[in-house]
């Protein structure tokens, strides 16, 4: 009988800007985060055997104020605050891990139920300093706000977003509830070089489509430049609607800033 090696589990919980990567799964020649992450554990440690898998993929630019990976190994770690250390000297300095915490063989970080919070940071009116652009997007035509927060709201509760999906295909599950949907003024990130104004559009929710955050700030995007209403938005959450939002605002202000999960973190 082929002996079975005991195997650990452990939840990493870490943050990155996301403007270098490619996002988060491995590509040929291209730099990812798996690439850099799986690169550093291979050298702490030394060669010993060693799984990854993320909590859900991002896409290139996208950065996370918190995201989850989870570690599978076949050796326990003796000190994990000593690891965590060492995995923090050896990275690169756009990502930080946060915390590390073993879980059990039952714990599955893709099917387990977790509610993930984005924030999309963007400004508008003027041309800001370049060194915004990792985290901020900066539409140049005016705005109104005002119209834009009203329509963030629509997309609340229990809705159909097929209008919201990159690339739909026909079998894909379109009904979503969304928790929160919100416009406000940005309070949370602050920098000297920083316009006086910025916004947050901030979407809470169990889960989420390909592109559907950033097809949603682009639709508002269009709503606060007059291109749509708010009966155009409407329209495109009635059950088996078609209407197609073409807009997918930049990657890069988007942010993951958080993940529950319903069991262990």
């Amino acid at each position: 009988m082929q002996f079975q090696p005991k195997k650990y589990y452990y939840l990493i919980h870490f943050q990155y800007l996301g403007y270098r990567f490619h996002g988060w799964q491995k590509q040929p020649n291209l730099k990812t985060l798996h690439l850099m992450v799986d690169r550093t554990l291979n050298y702490i440690l030394e060669g010993k055997y060693f799984k990854t898998l993320v909590s859900g993929r991002t896409d290139a630019m996208v950065s996370a104020e918190s995201a989850t990976f989870e570690l599978f190994l076949q050796h326990e770690l003796e000190d994990e605050s000593a690891f965590l250390e060492l995995f923090n000297y050896n990275l690169p300095q756009d990502i930080r891990a946060l915390s590390i915490k073993e879980v059990d063989a039952e714990f599955n970080i893709i099917q387990h139920s977790k509610i993930k919070e984005y924030l999309y940071l963007f400004t508008f009116g003027e041309k800001c300093h370049p060194f915004c652009a990792p985290i901020m997007t900066t539409i140049l035509d005016d705005l109104d706000i005002d119209i834009m927060k009203q329509g963030a709201k629509l997309f609340e509760g229990e809705n159909y977003l097929w209008s919201y999906c990159y690339k739909p295909t026909e079998n894909g599950i379109y009904t979503r509830n969304i928790q929160k949907c919100e416009l406000v003024e940005n309070d949370v990130y602050k920098a000297n070089y920083f316009p006086e104004k910025s916004y947050l559009l901030r979407v809470k929710g169990k889960g989420f489509m390909r592109n559907q955050i950033r097809l949603m700030m682009g639709t508002l995007i269009d709503l606060g430049k007059g291109k749509l209403t708010l009966q155009d938005i409407k329209n495109s959450l009635v059950p088996d609607s078609k209407i197609k939002m073409d807009y997918i605002a930049p990657a890069s202000g988007l942010i993951l800033n958080s993940i529950e999960f319903t069991g262990p973190s």
